[in-house]
C-alpha cells in the first residue's frame, strides 16, 4: 500500500495511465491564462518526475519545505506530487496574502524555497528578506533552474513514509497569529479513502467520476479530500479557479462534472439565478460541503435535481472524526450534520468540561476511535506545543464548535464557541484582524466579531472607540479609511465589512474584551443605526 501521496497517484498512473486526472475547463483556463486541456495520470506523472529530478539536483530533500503560490493552476500538483516524491513538505500560499502576512509565514514556516506566480515574487522576496530568510523563489514551468540549496534536507538519508510530514497548513487561531497544522502523508492518504468508502448518498463510483470543485488548494477540503478521493478511485478532477455563480453551470455541464463540492454560500447565490428549463441540465449526483442556510437546502435540491450532502471536518481532525450526513433520513433544512461513523468517538461538554443531556447545546469533542485517538488527525501545531496540549486537553480534540444531538444520534451545527469568523469558507482570526485596526491613527479601541450576511455565511464586523468624538459625516470618512487600511495589510477578506461606532467595548471583570457579549452585539450591528457598510470596499486586489 502506498505510504506517501506520491506513490499513490503513482500507483494509480500505472494502473490508470490514460485515464483523465486533471480537467482544466474554459473558464478557469481564460481566468489564468491557460490552455483548456485534460492531463492523463501519466501525462501528469511524466511532468512530475522532471520537476522531481530537478528538485533533486539542487538538493531538495525529506524534511524541507517550500511554498506553493500557485493558485488553483495544473502547477500545483506537479509542484506538490514531485516534491512529495522526495520528502519534501508543501506550504500552500494563499494569493491574496500581503506583505504582513507572508512576513509571518515564511518566517515561521521555514521554507527554503518557494514556486510563485511571476507577480508575486517581489512580494515573496521581500517578505523573505525581512523574516531574515534565504528563500529560492522560482516560477510555474516545469522546466525548474534552481540553484543548489544551501541547506541540508533535515532527513537526508531516510525514506519518506505516511509519517513524513507532507504539508503545513495554517488555520487561524482564537488568540493572535495564525496557527501552522503539520500534516503527514498518512493524513492525506486516510482522507481519500475515507471519502471512496463513504458511501450512502455520496458513494463514488471507482474510476468514472468527474469531481468539480472552485475552492482553493491552501485548504484541506479541495487538497485533501477532493484530490485524494480522485487519486484514489482513479477519477478526474476539475480544479476551478474559484467560484463564479454567473458561468458555474457552464463550466459543470461542459466538463461533465458528475460531483461537486461547494460552501454554504454558493447555494444561496445560485438559487438568486432566474429559473431556467437547463437547472436540470447537467450529470451532477450530489454536492459535498458544509454550510448551505437551512432556508435554502431543500429549494436547492427540489431545483436542480441533486442532494447536498452537509459534512462536518477541520483542518486539524482530517478523517480521524468526520461526520456526514449521506444516509437517510439526512434532515434537509435543519442544519444537521448527519451521524458519526464507528470510527470516531464524540462527546458533548459544557463549559466545565461536563457531559450535557441530550438535546443540550456543547462543545463538541472528538478523537479516533481504537488504540490511536489521534489516528488521521494534524500532528501538532508547528512551534507550538502549548497549543497542541490544549487543544488534545484530556485526550480529546476540542473543536471550539457548539454542537446539539438528538435521541437518535443526528448531530446538529449551532455556532462557533471560538472566536473565528467565517467568510465565504475563509476562516478569519478575529485577534489577527484587531491587531491591525489598532494601529490605525484615532482608534482607541477596537474589537472584531462575525455578523451574519446572507450570501457569504458571516461577514467581519469592527466595534471601535475613537480617541475624539465624530459626526456622522466623520464618521463615515473614518470608516472607510480604517477599511482601507486594513486592506493594505491583510487578505481582502478580512477586512471589516461593517464599522460600528461605540464609547465602550463589552469588557470582562479582569479587562478582557467580553467575547460572548460581542458576538451577540455583532449578531445585530447591521440593523444599527449609525452603523457604517463597508463591504463595497472589499474587492480581490486587481494586482
Amino acid at each position: 500500500m502506498a505510504a506517501t501521496v506520491f506513490e499513490a497517484f503513482a500507483a494509480t498512473a500505472r494502473a490508470r495511465a490514460d485515464a483523465p486526472f486533471l480537467h482544466v475547463e474554459e473558464v478557469t483556463a481564460a481566468a489564468y491564462g491557460i490552455a483548456v486541456e485534460t492531463l492523463s495520470y501519466a501525462a501528469l506523472l511524466a511532468r512530475v518526475e522532471q520537476v522531481a529530478a530537478r528538485y533533486r539536483a539542487a538538493g531538495v530533500g525529506h524534511g524541507h519545505r517550500a511554498g506553493l503560490l500557485t493558485e488553483n493552476r495544473p502547477a500545483f500538483f506537479v509542484h506538490w506530487f514531485a516534491l512529495n516524491s522526495l520528502g519534501a513538505s508543501v506550504v500552500p500560499i494563499h494569493r491574496d496574502m500581503r506583505a504582513a502576512e507572508l512576513e509571518y509565514l515564511v518566517g515561521h514556516s521555514e521554507i527554503v524555497l518557494a514556486v510563485s506566480l511571476p507577480d508575486r515574487a517581489a512580494l515573496l522576496r521581500d517578505a523573505a528578506r525581512a523574516a531574515g530568510r534565504k528563500v529560492a523563489i522560482i516560477g510555474l514551468e516545469d522546466e525548474v533552474d534552481l540553484p543548489p540549496l544551501s541547506t541540508t534536507a533535515p532527513h537526508a538519508g531516510r525514506l519518506p513514509g505516511s509519517d513524513s510530514e507532507c504539508a503545513l497548513l495554517y488555520t487561524s487561531g482564537t488568540t493572535g497569529r495564525p496557527k501552522g497544522c503539520v500534516l503527514a502523508n498518512d493524513y492525506y492518504l486516510r482522507a481519500g479513502r475515507w471519502y471512496a468508502a463513504a458511501g450512502g448518498a455520496c458513494a463514488l463510483a471507482p474510476a468514472g467520476e468527474r469531481m468539480a470543485t472552485p475552492l482553493p488548494l491552501t485548504h484541506m477540503n479541495a487538497m485533501a479530500y477532493s484530490v485524494m478521493a480522485m487519486i484514489v478511485t482513479g477519477g478526474c478532477l476539475i480544479q476551478l479557479d474559484r467560484f463564479h455563480p454567473e458561468t458555474w453551470w457552464q463550466s459543470v455541464r461542459a466538463s461533465g462534472a458528475t460531483v461537486v463540492h461547494y460552501l454554504g454560500v454558493m447555494p444561496a447565490m445560485l438559487l438568486n439565478a432566474p429559473v431556467a428549463p437547463a437547472d436540470r441540465q447537467h450529470a451532477v449526483r450530489f454536492g459535498f460541503g458544509a454550510g448551505v442556510d437551512r432556508r435554502h437546502h431543500a429549494n436547492f435540491e427540489e431545483r436542480f435535481g441533486f442532494p447536498l450532502i452537509e459534512g462536518w471536518a477541520m483542518t486539524e481532525t482530517g478523517a480521524g472524526a468526520v461526520v456526514v450526513a449521506n444516509e437517510e433520513p439526512r434532515l434537509v433544512g435543519q442544519a444537521s450534520l448527519g451521524r458519526a461513523g464507528s470510527a470516531m468517538q464524540w462527546r458533548l461538554v459544557d463549559e466545565d468540561g461536563q457531559d450535557v443531556p441530550t438535546g443540550s447545546n456543547g462543545e463538541l469533542l472528538v478523537r479516533a476511535a481504537g488504540p490511536d485517538p489521534r489516528a488521521g488527525f494534524f500532528r501538532e501545531y508547528l512551534k507550538d506545543a502549548e497549543a497542541t496540549a490544549a487543544a488534545w486537553q484530556g485526550g480529546w480534540f476540542h473543536t471550539g464548535d457548539l454542537v446539539r444531538a438528538d435521541d437518535q444520534g443526528n448531530l446538529f451545527f449551532i455556532d462557533r464557541k471560538k472566536n473565528v469568523i467565517r467568510r465565504s469558507g475563509e476562516n478569519i482570526s478575529a485577534v489577527e484582524v484587531e491587531s491591525v485596526l489598532a494601529t490605525f491613527a484615532g482608534v482607541k479601541a477596537v474589537a472584531v466579531a462575525a455578523t451574519p450576511d446572507a450570501l457569504r455565511g458571516d461577514e467581519v464586523a469592527a466595534l471601535v472607540v475613537t480617541q475624539e468624538a465624530l459626526d456622522d459625516a466623520a464618521r463615515a470618512d473614518f470608516a472607510a479609511a480604517l477599511t482601507r487600511h486594513a486592506l493594505l495589510r491583510l487578505s481582502y477578506f478580512k477586512a471589516p465589512g461593517w464599522v460600528a461606532f461605540v464609547d465602550a467595548l463589552p469588557l470582562t471583570p479582569s479587562q478582557k474584551i467580553a467575547r460572548g457579549d460581542l458576538r451577540s452585539i455583532a449578531r445585530g450591528l447591521a440593523d444599527l443605526p449609525g452603523t457604517i457598510d463597508t463591504r463595497a470596499l472589499k474587492k480581490r486586489p486587481a494586482d
